[in-house]
């Protein structure tokens, strides 16, 4: 299939005879008076589009209609869906709990726990932690994901973090971009040919 894009030319001339066939046509349907002088129309007309047109104003109508958030829920409704959530979670611990006596109180989850989880998948998508004789899964632009998330995340709480919490932001951001580095930079040699040995050319 080519690339080369493909244009459609227009014969004027097609377009100025239609209009002239339809000018006549109105004449006909409307009989002007003896003697009055039947000028063109001027200005815009609408032009229907034919069906090879169809797909792009159908695309065009896209773009244009805005998309409608929802609206938001009311303060009353996110304090009772929380009150919710709460007790369901309490009931859950409690059957785990119930199940395994020696597991104890989960500590609140906090900060440090989402960038824990994002530096983790970040390693992981990177190949890390892959079983000793197993050949790693990378999944390299899954981790540029997470690592950009991370930035993200730096970027919307800046000014926001407790100095133990922007420590440990950018210590996690710096080690995944470095990881990322390293691991690019091995892709890459990876992909370059060897050269020939000199003499067999």
């Amino acid at each position: 299939m080519s690339d080369t894009p493909k244009f459609e030319v227009i014969d004027r001339r097609k377009m100025k005879a239609e209009e002239e066939h339809a000018q006549e046509e109105h004449a006909q349907v409307k009989p002007e008076p003896a003697g009055a002088p039947v000028e063109p129309s001027a200005g815009p007309r609408l032009v229907v589009p034919g069906p090879s047109s169809a797909p792009i104003a159908a695309a065009e109508a896209e773009v244009e209609t805005p998309v409608e958030m929802p609206a938001a829920p009311s303060a009353e409704e996110s304090r009772e869906q929380k009150s919710a959530y709460d007790a369901s979670a309490q009931r859950l611990e409690d059957l785990v709990r119930a199940q395994n006596p020696g597991v104890g109180t989960q500590p609140p989850v906090g900060f440090e726990h989402l960038l824990q989880q994002l530096y983790l998948s970040a390693m992981i998508q990177m190949g890390a932690g892959t079983q000793e004789g197993q050949r790693p899964r990378v999944d390299i632009m899954g981790a540029r994901q997470t690592i950009d998330m991370i930035g993200v995340l730096a970027e919307k709480t800046k000014g926001n973090l407790n100095e133990l919490e922007d420590r440990t932001m950018q210590t996690v951001l710096f080690d995944v971009r470095m990881a990322f580095l390293e691991l690019t930079n091995m892709i890459s040699l990876q992909s370059v040919p060897t050269p020939p040995p000199p003499g067999k050319r």
